[in-house]
């Protein structure tokens, strides 16, 4: 049985190797599922290592970020986000505001995720998060190099969700029929130096918590990325080379009935004169997939745990909060 504790006052972010998750020997894999386990009690940040994704595809990302976010604006408006019924391609400066009530955040992104098409397993109508996305016309090669990428990430998204699930006590192939055709969107973003003329709280990105199940974070090494511990302070998660943070969403927390955390993370800009670029995915089940309590981690009293949504649902509202457009 899972026993229930509070989180206690991390100060650091636990870096995880997972070659052993994929070894025949289920000792083996039990054992960096409790490594997990321990993380996702605490913080619900934790690095990782070994992770199968080839690190030449990590970097390949993180460049051609660069080379996107060089291009005049005027080329990048041509893929504005608002064009597209999937909310896909180009998100402007100041577009998205995570900390409500604050300004908006400062900085832009790209996004694009898994097509469908009339041969997916869920076909386009009932997977509006998963449709089709706007590619822009440069840099060469962009497409190609996305969606190698895009791809590592559903493969790595599905190994890291069985983790998760060996690490509740859960069958590993717990969540496979969740994630047939995950809501996966990965996102490019750059960071530029904070401006002098920036407002009072105006951050890379304000304090908030992901929306979804897992979030999957390439970063580079300059640095700005801050988590949230259980007394309120705030400390940096820094670049470690051919890793990646794993973050928990707000979904983990109904999925655990509260054993694993949500927690408060934020990005602030520095003053280098550097620009930060970051490739977060978001991992989430399939877009009709009912956000409920786990087996493992039901309530005493024998009752269902959820939210009664579905992650298609909240992903939408929580788009709709953030951007201010109807998704």
């Amino acid at each position: 049985m899972i026993i229930y504790s509070p989180p206690g006052p991390a100060t650091a972010i636990p870096l995880i190797d997972l070659a052993d998750s994929f070894s025949a020997d289920i000792e083996k894999r039990k054992a960096v599922a409790w490594e997990i386990h321990k993380a996702c009690r605490d913080t619900g940040f934790f690095y990782t290592i070994n992770h199968g994704v080839p690190v030449d595809a990590m970097a390949r990302q993180l460049d051609l970020a660069r080379d996107f976010f060089a291009l005049p604006l005027e080329e990048k408006n041509e893929i504005d986000m608002r064009l597209s019924r999937y909310m896909r391609g180009y998100d402007a400066m100041a577009g998205q505001t995570l900390d409500d009530g604050s300004p908006p955040d400062l900085k832009e992104g790209f996004m694009a995720s898994n097509e469908v098409d009339e041969h997916h397993p869920v076909p386009q109508p009932d997977a509006p998060k998963g449709g089709v996305n706007q590619w822009p016309r440069n840099p060469p090669g962009l497409r190609a190099v996305y969606e190698a990428y895009i791809s590592h990430m559903l493969t790595f998204g599905r190994h890291l969700m069985g983790c998760i699930a060996l690490s509740l006590e859960l069958p590993e192939d717990y969540f496979a029929d969740q994630l047939v055709a995950p809501v996966s969107i990965t996102r490019i973003a750059h960071y530029p130096p904070q401006p002098s003329g920036a407002l009072f709280n105006q951050l890379g990105a304000g304090a908030h918590t992901d929306w979804g199940m897992v979030t999957i974070l390439l970063q580079d090494d300059v640095g700005g990325l801050e988590v949230q511990n259980a007394d309120g302070d705030w400390f940096a998660a820094p670049y470690i080379p051919d890793s990646f943070i794993i973050n928990l969403g707000d979904m983990i927390p109904v999925v655990t009935n509260g054993l694993y955390h949500s927690s408060l993370h934020r990005v602030l800009n520095n003053s280098s004169g550097r620009s930060r670029y970051s490739v977060p995915t978001f991992f989430d089940p399939n877009y009709r997939t009912l956000v409920k309590c786990a087996p493992t981690c039901m309530p005493a009293d024998g009752g269902g745990a959820g939210t009664g949504i579905t992650v298609g649902e909240h992903i939408n509202r929580m788009y709709r909060k953030t951007f201010g457009l109807v998704a």
